[in-house]
């Protein structure tokens, strides 16, 4: 049997942790920039508030039924989301937890016998909330497929099923099946959903109905087929290993407010490379290939959701590095290629690829000993930088001022990660 454990309207959930006055009250997230609403508390959809709708649309309902708003504060969210992580492999073992996103964990409970699931479930949900304070709903099925059905279903009945349930009969799985949309399957996108309503199917118990061809031949083959199996009941996705070396590192970020001039973008080209080549190190990488973009804003005031042209562009280096001079300096050179003056730009962003391990990377004979020694001047400034906190050493390429960082109107204190602002008891 898999269990999902997933945290209820997580990013939510992280605020009312430190404001208990919030609890049963309307509260939302926003998204980078205070954009979009990409987190909403049961009280605030019961309201209308949409999901991944633009902020400015909902503010006349949001400030007219008090709702309760807060700028994204990934901090907070990532130490909590560690703590309820870690509570699950204190429970059941590192071994049998995979973490799947911020918010969710499958945990493997084949060894666990199956008269004792529901038990199960109820510890999982008692223990988390309780050492996390994190409020969490569990599914648990004989598949990864079916226990995000339960877990599904578990979310929209939260009294009636008490945040749990279990499907450990072919009698409890059809009923679950039968009340899941097919638009509501893990795995089944919009287009897949509207092609199988052309036949016939919609539900999740339709589909289990069908043949091993039908699925391998219209729901994308070898993926389809799995995802079929799934839904009888046969394990066909095994439990993965949480992938700790990135095969890619991004950062990027929306700008406060539209930048029209070039040393605005270049600081934040500095600043986002800076971010990526810490990034990097922490999983002692080394990057050979260096991508820049930037995104115009529109020109059409008419459209106000268009998405603006991005521009990119990227070089590969002499040789891999993780060395943040290293990789500012050709970062740079790109986003003077790519900016337009009389333009303005509202988003810029850098890719570093082509990872390999630091260990891996050979000095150059042909530069001074000394120079072949940045490594121990990069360690000095990300443990001064992880100590202090805020960039208290950083390149002066990435400029003091920073007047084109994002809006953060709405930002909560970092409760659990910054000694000046941990939350007082009075």
């Amino acid at each position: 049997m898999k269990a999902i454990v997933d945290c209820n309207s997580f990013y939510c959930s992280c605020e009312r942790l430190f404001r208990p006055e919030l609890d049963r009250k309307p509260v939302v997230v926003l998204s980078n920039n205070d954009g979009c609403i990409v987190s909403r508390s049961d009280e605030a959809k019961k309201l209308g508030v949409g999901m991944a709708a633009p902020y400015f649309q909902n503010k006349d309902l949001i400030e007219k039924n008090g709702v309760a708003t807060f700028s994204s504060n990934y901090n907070l969210y990532g130490d909590l989301s560690w703590r309820v992580m870690e509570t699950l492999r204190v429970m059941f073992g590192k071994d049998n937890v995979e973490v799947y996103s911020v918010d969710e964990a499958f945990v493997d409970l084949d060894f666990i016998p199956a008269d004792q699931m529901q038990r199960v479930a109820m510890d999982i949900k008692e223990t988390v909330e309780t050492w996390t304070g994190i409020k969490v709903s569990v599914g648990i099925a004989p598949t990864k497929v079916l226990a995000k059905v339960a877990n599904r279903l578990s979310k929209k009945d939260k009294e009636g099923s008490n945040g749990v349930m279990v499907l450990d009969s072919q009698t409890k799985t059809d009923a679950a099946l039968k009340q899941t949309y097919i638009s509501s399957v893990w795995g089944v996108g919009y287009k897949y959903a509207e092609k199988l309503k052309r036949y016939g199917i919609y539900s999740a118990y339709d589909l289990s109905l069908k043949t091993m061809h039908f699925a391998k031949t219209h729901l994308g083959g070898v993926t389809g087929l799995r995802l079929w199996r799934e839904l009888k009941g046969i394990t066909s996705m095994q439990m993965e290993d949480e992938l700790e070396v990135k095969k890619m590192i991004m950062t990027t970020r929306m700008f406060g407010e539209p930048v029209d001039d070039l040393k605005s973008i270049l600081e934040a080209v500095a600043t986002y490379t800076s971010r990526a080549a810490e990034k990097l190190r922490r999983q002692h990488g080394a990057a050979k290939h260096i991508s820049v973009f930037i995104v115009a804003k529109e020109q059409d005031h008419h459209s106000s959701f268009k998405r603006g042209a991005t521009i990119s562009s990227y070089t590969t280096l002499d040789f891999a590095t993780s060395q943040t001079h290293e990789l500012i300096k050709p970062a740079l050179e790109l986003a003077k290629r790519l900016y337009e003056k009389g333009r303005s730009y509202k988003k810029a962003g850098v890719m570093l690829s082509h990872i390999v391990p630091d260990t891996s990377v050979q000095g150059n004979l042909f530069l001074p000993d000394t120079k072949n020694r940045s490594k121990l001047l990069m360690d000095t400034i990300d443990n001064i930088n992880f100590s202090q906190r805020d960039d208290i050493l950083k390149f002066a390429s990435t400029g003091t001022e920073r007047n084109w960082k994002m809006q953060q109107n709405f930002h909560s204190p970092k409760y659990t990660s910054r000694w000046n602002e941990l939350c007082e008891v009075k």
